[in-house]
């Protein structure tokens, strides 16, 4: 039986939170709120809702943080990512979750990391994050998180009028990416198109209209 995952959120990479805030605030006119610290990781986030248990991260290098003995995750310590990301922020990936996380990550024909314990003030949970720190399937095979308990974070997030309208993902082998999504129970959930390169695009309603946001 298939383990059911479902769209979670959306990784947004920044090189400062600073940019990114202003980047979210330019395009969709909200501005994210505060999150918090992952200590271990040496990172920290903002949020946006995007919906009843869904939002937008807008994730960076902490500079008051450590830097940890092993690369951090979403391929934010990638000499490509860093420089890609001075120039403004960008999808980096998304993630979903599942009340099943062993089974997901077994039934998975791509190996998607181990499965890790992370925290951030009141929320703790399990997620998967390669050894090296990569975007999986250049970020269009998502993370998969299990949080603990039933609290989520978007349940404390203003609602500000933005919500994800569709999730979609180009690459020149899209042969590669369908099997772990049709895995995951996610060939649905991201449209795959042939492109010349690979991209991960979202589009959300917002205060500013239908934006999009791509990596």
């Amino acid at each position: 039986m298939i383990a059911a995952c479902e769209f979670d959120h959306l990784v947004l990479g920044a090189h400062t939170l600073e940019q990114g805030a202003a980047f979210v605030e330019s395009l969709l006119g909200v501005k994210p709120q505060s999150g918090g610290k992952h200590a271990d990781m040496g990172t920290h986030n903002m949020l946006l809702r995007l919906g009843a248990r869904s939002y937008l991260e807008v994730i960076a290098i902490d500079p008051g943080g450590i830097t940890p003995k092993r690369p951090r995750w979403f391929g934010l310590d990638t000499a490509a990512v860093r420089a890609a990301l001075r120039g403004q922020p960008r999808l980096l990936t998304w993630v979903v979750r599942t009340a099943a996380i062993d089974t997901a990550v077994k039934q998975c024909p791509v190996h998607l990391g181990e499965i890790e314990r992370k925290s951030r003030g009141a929320f703790s949970w399990r997620i998967t994050i390669p050894d090296d720190g990569a975007l999986v399937g250049d970020g269009l095979i998502p993370g998969v998180i299990q949080w603990d308990g039933t609290a989520h974070p978007a349940e404390g997030l203003a609602d500000c009028g933005c919500d994800l309208v569709k999730l979609e993902g180009f690459h020149p082998a899209p042969a590669g990416i369908a099997p772990a999504l049709a895995a995951l129970g996610l060939d649905q959930t991201l449209l795959l198109t042939t492109a010349g390169r690979n991209r991960l695009v979202a589009t959300i309603r917002s205060p500013r209209g239908v934006r999009t946001i791509t990596s």
